[in-house]
């Protein structure tokens, strides 16, 4: 599996509208949650996916600390509907955690996971450090991977 780290400018524009499909296509489609994808902050990001003729399977943006958090973060960590099951969401995380490791060094990474995929998170390190709370109408919790 080929995976790509690109920021925002070196996107292709069929890159970035295959990512932003995806996004699409699970976040606000799948989810039927209506919320503002495009935030202002992939121009900060980096972009990890991989893809398929032409089409991403698997995405994360990632920051370094300071960006969103005091914390270097994984954030928008989506799996196409087609790939569930398959072992692919773990590697991405393993991928992105990779990534950050590799471009700013071993350092903590927090996110703000869905409350019903903690499960998912735990077995790459991260741990619950607050109490729920309501994201766009979803539950989600903040967790944190130590170094």
């Amino acid at each position: 599996m080929n995976w790509i780290l690109k920021t925002f400018k070196e996107l292709t524009t069929t890159e970035l509208y295959a990512i932003l499909k995806l996004r699409s296509e699970i976040f606000v489609v799948e989810q039927n949650c209506a919320y503002q994808d495009l935030d202002d902050k992939d121009q900060k990001a980096w972009h990890l996916f991989t893809e398929k003729d032409g089409n991403v399977l698997a995405y994360t943006r990632l920051f370094k600390s300071g960006d969103c958090y005091t914390e270097a973060s994984i954030g928008r960590v989506v799996v196409a509907s087609s790939q569930r099951g398959t072992g692919l969401g773990h590697k991405l995380m393993k991928e992105s955690i990779l990534a950050l490791e590799n471009r700013f060094g071993k350092t903590p990474i927090k996110i703000g996971a869905q409350t019903h995929l903690t499960k998912f998170y735990e077995p790459h390190g991260f741990i619950k450090i607050n109490e729920e709370y309501l994201e766009d109408g979803i539950p989600h919790i903040h967790m944190l991977r130590a170094v």
